[in-house]
């Protein structure tokens, strides 16, 4: 049971990172009213993880080495509830 919900809330939160990170391509106002709390879960997270990455001109990769440590981080949580070992990738 606490494995769905760690996988679920994880998960749902790595899709609301990628949402974020597709809005200019997607054409989203992340500043509307029914989008904005998107940008208040995701963006502290991805403003620490950008202060940390070296300056590389127009590439942000930000986004996507949050939701790397997002997904380390399930694995972890999963492993440690779990008791076992580190699961293989989609397993």
């Amino acid at each position: 049971m606490i494995e769905s919900i760690i996988y679920s809330v994880s998960t749902l939160y790595m899709l609301m990172i990628l949402v974020r990170w597709l809005s200019p391509f997607l054409e989203l106002n992340m500043h509307d009213v029914r989008l904005r709390w998107i940008s208040h879960l995701v963006d502290p997270p991805i403003g620490s993880v950008r202060r940390i990455l070296p300056n590389l001109g127009p590439m942000d990769f930000g986004p996507v080495a949050t939701l790397f440590i997002v997904w380390i981080a399930r694995e972890v949580a999963l492993a440690f509830v779990t008791g076992g070992g580190l699961r293989a990738a989609g397993g």
